[in-house]
């Protein structure tokens, strides 16, 4: 019987250049915008830790290092708040700070696509099994997506996906996988297309940007030659490493936000601040008014 090596280790790529938001993000990282009250990365890293990784490695660029910076500790700032009687506040932060030594950074001097983003981690995770969280793809539910795709792996091992159903019309704007044998929190992966031409998409099942993947896809990733974008892309050395193991993939109960859109960063923002018990209430009553003031003019644009 074959040991399924338990995952220690994810991955977090950050190192776009986030030009969607820009002139938000001339000066800012894309990583930094929040949800609410957190930046979009901080969502990324709970929902790592809460699926029981124990060390996040990041690959950043130029610019990022306030990235680096919001996950160390502030002592000025704490004591600034416990001088104002803040204690809640200086408990919030202590537990989103990650512990000593459970995170790496490393660079991708160039923009090459998520793929090289992935590569340039190599070294870091090793010859080990491991998480991948796209951040800006926000998971909303009762728990994180990842958490799914660790009880998947426990089962079957190999390399697992994170999907979810989209309309079977926008399938085209999708990674979409093909769905085989069912498993007890999964799937067989029988295929997996990059945005299949409208009609030939193999089922309506998209990859949202979680995965656990085998360290042979570095080989694959080191080899691999530039695809659409001119970047070197994930889902090439994903479909090179399906021909020698298996993939299984986890359909998310919850939902997820890509927030490197405008629209879905504005929906998680919304979906976040109707989920708070502290503000909840007042923002659905704003956003209600709202709705109801621009109801006639949205409609007849």
């Amino acid at each position: 019987m074959v040991r399924i090596k338990t995952v220690r280790k994810a991955v977090i790529p950050v190192a776009g250049n986030g030009t969607r938001f820009l002139p938000a993000t001339k000066a800012m990282p894309k990583e930094m915008l929040t949800i609410v009250d957190r930046p979009v990365v901080q969502y990324a890293l709970d929902e790592a830790r809460e699926a029981g990784i124990e060390h996040v490695v990041f690959v950043t660029s130029r610019n990022k290092q306030v990235i680096e910076d919001h996950f160390d500790d502030t002592p000025e700032l704490v004591a600034s708040l416990e001088k104002s009687g803040k204690d809640d506040k200086v408990s919030e932060l202590s537990e989103l700070l990650p512990a000593a030594g459970s995170v790496s950074f490393t660079r991708q001097q160039a923009p090459l696509g998520l793929g090289h983003a992935v590569w340039c981690a190599r070294d870091l995770i090793g010859d080990e099994p491991f998480a991948l969280l796209l951040p800006d793809m926000i998971s909303f539910g009762a728990r994180g997506c990842m958490a799914g795709l660790m009880e998947l792996y426990g089962e079957v091992g190999g390399n697992v996906v994170g999907v979810e159903q989209c309309a079977p019309e926008e399938a085209s704007q999708y990674g979409i996988v093909g769905r085989g044998a069912a498993v007890r929190h999964g799937f067989a992966v029988t295929h997996m297309v990059e945005k299949p031409k409208a009609g030939e998409a193999p089922s309506n099942l998209f990859l949202n940007g979680r995965y656990i993947l085998q360290p042979e896809v570095f080989g694959h990733l080191a080899r691999q030659k530039r695809g659409a974008g001119n970047e070197i892309q994930l889902t090439d050395s994903m479909l090179k490493l399906s021909e020698t193991q298996p993939f299984h993939a986890h359909p998310y109960e919850g939902r997820t936000y890509d927030c490197g859109s405008k629209h879905g960063f504005i929906e998680a923002n919304v979906a976040f601040a109707l989920a708070r018990p502290d503000i909840g209430a007042a923002v659905y009553e704003s956003l209600r008014d709202m709705v109801l003031s621009h109801e006639g003019r949205i409609r007849a644009a």
